[in-house]
């Protein structure tokens, strides 16, 4: 949409909608000097969530923050799934620390977005911005030098607010994307399913999760921080959903919920502190990007709870932008940057949908022939695969999002060994075993910087101090080789901790030409 005066913008950035991606996008904005405003029609943070999981990845982004200790200390470590049919267990998965020498954090995190947003709303307003609550985005246009958009309150009064750019992070309803006229092509499922916050007793409040996979129902039990508090994700009784549909005079309430699995759990609820149901929809934007005006989060993908993929992959879309449009802002790129958010995250969007499609339908579809794979073989199949090493290592890369790369892409060049650019840089222990020796710890710079695992010709080492870019030298050793670097070669690393270019002869020239053959105008934050 376009259209408008050419006015000076009062904001570089206007973030709609302060859900934890919104929330990220503007805090990492923050810390880079980047004028953010953020705004949210809602009263406060999110009180009934049924986002949960903090992967390793965000973790990984979020110590670039200084957020990762907080994070884990306010969340659980997620030890092992049990997968049950009726009052049997059939199945078992034990977590641990699957990701050995693969992450700093090895784990998975159970943390309620709910909490989640309140821990990002105090690092932001650390940062001197705070949320703009009851505001909501009404409308924009895009002008010559930017976007031109309608805030309206609560009260009615509608304002103007002039941004460089607009990060649309407002949800599945996203007004951004509707006036952006991108389609959101995908689907629903059949079942209602509900979400509450208990606290219960019996054996299996024992810090594990808990899935229940009956003949047509489904209940997930995730284990909280807090002992005797748990989050349960289930079905509404087909009973219930009937009348609901046919607009019965009361909502739907806890009892409501489908009691077949629910009495074979072995676990007594004292307290339904909260309760809402939703419907699990499976969709991606067409399109994450129209001119000045971005989507992010659930305004670009919504997808099954399968492998808590959701939060975190908005927080990554979050971080994939925030570097690019402050690099811009700041004058420090061309724009056309800003051309590689879409293809970097769009088709990670589009094959993780597809892919907790089709491992929802197996834990929920009714019918003779999902029933057996629901039931026996899917069970039968975890417990044997994680009794494999190699399993466990794959398994953690890719539900961790440690393995999503960016190959391919306008910003990924070069390669040695294993190792190409757009690749996550490989995690390389330091020899003290402390958090502040690895080669992860220069990346809180939240800039480009260069990596050199062993020694480093004196004409890298040149450009690099003649350009203002970091050189960070690293002992060549087996934890190095181990994580699939090579000695002597040049990687240099993107503010979001990705390779850009891989040089395994380090040549000063190559690296200059990267950045100019890319409009990077400078190196520095």
């Amino acid at each position: 949409m376009t259209g408008g005066a050419s006015q000076p913008a009062e904001i570089d950035v206007l973030v709609a909608g302060a859900g934890p991606t919104g929330l990220v996008l503007a805090l990492w904005l923050a810390r880079l000097g980047v004028r953010v405003r953020v705004v949210d029609e809602s009263e406060g943070p999110g009180t009934t969530s049924r986002a949960l999981a903090v992967q390793a990845r965000t973790l990984e982004l979020y110590r670039q923050l200084g957020l990762a200790d907080e994070v884990i200390a306010r969340g659980r470590r997620l030890t092992a799934a049990n997968l049950w049919v009726g009052r049997e267990r059939r199945g078992r998965a034990p977590f641990g620390d699957m990701g050995t020498l693969q992450s700093p954090f090895p784990f998975g995190l159970i943390l309620p977005q709910d909490e989640h947003e309140r821990l990002l709303i105090a690092a932001l307003e650390r940062e001197g911005a705070t949320v703009e609550r009851r505001v909501r985005l009404a409308g924009f246009e895009e002008a010559h030098n930017g976007v031109v958009a309608r805030l309206q309150r609560s009260s009615g009064e509608t304002t103007i607010c002039h941004a460089a750019y607009l990060a649309g992070c407002d949800g599945a309803r996203s007004t951004v994307r509707d006036a952006l006229g991108t389609g959101f092509p995908g689907g629903t499922y059949s079942h209602l399913f509900y979400v509450a916050d208990v606290d219960a007793h019996g054996p299996l409040l024992n810090g594990e999760l808990h899935l229940f996979l009956d003949d047509a129902d489904f209940l997930a039990v995730f284990p909280l921080a807090t002992e005797g508090r748990a989050r349960l994700i289930g079905t509404i009784s087909a009973e219930a959903e009937a009348a609901a549909t046919c607009g019965g005079d009361r909502g739907l309430d806890w009892d409501d919920v489908s009691r077949q699995v629910l009495d074979q759990t072995q676990i007594a609820i004292d307290r339904v502190n909260w309760f809402s149901t939703y419907r699990v929809h499976h969709r991606v934007a067409s399109r994450f990007r129209g001119g000045r005006a971005f989507l992010l989060g659930d305004a670009a993908h919504i997808h099954s709870p399968v492998g808590g993929q959701g939060m975190n992959t908005g927080i990554g879309d979050a971080i994939n932008l925030a570097w690019k449009l402050a690099a811009v802002v700041k004058g420090q790129a061309d724009a056309r940057l800003l051309d590689s958010y879409e293809p970097e995250r769009i088709a990670f969007a589009q094959r993780l949908v597809a892919t907790t499609d089709r491992v929802f339908q197996i834990a929920t579809s009714p019918g003779a022939v999902a029933r057996p794979i629901r039931t026996r073989v899917f069970p039968a199949l975890v417990t044997r695969l994680f009794r494999l090493a190699s399993v466990r290592r794959f398994l953690f890369r890719v539900v961790s999002q440690t393995e999503l790369n960016y190959r391919g892409g306008e910003l990924a060049e070069g390669h040695t060994g294993h190792v190409r650019g757009g690749d996550r840089l490989p995690w390389v222990p330091g020899e003290s075993g402390l958090a502040g020796d690895d080669n992860f710890a220069p990346l809180t710079s939240l800039a480009w910087q260069a990596h050199v695992y062993g020694h480093a010709g004196p004409e890298i080492a040149a450009v690099c101090s003649a350009r203002g870019l970091p050189l960070h030298l690293f002992p060549w050793g087996p934890a190095a080789a181990r994580a699939g670097l090579s000695e002597g070669a040049l990687y240099l690393v993107r503010p979001d901790g990705y390779l850009g270019l891989v040089d395994p002869e380090a040549r000063p020239a190559h690296l200059e030409r990267y950045f100019e053959h890319r409009g990077l105008l400078s190196w520095e934050p």
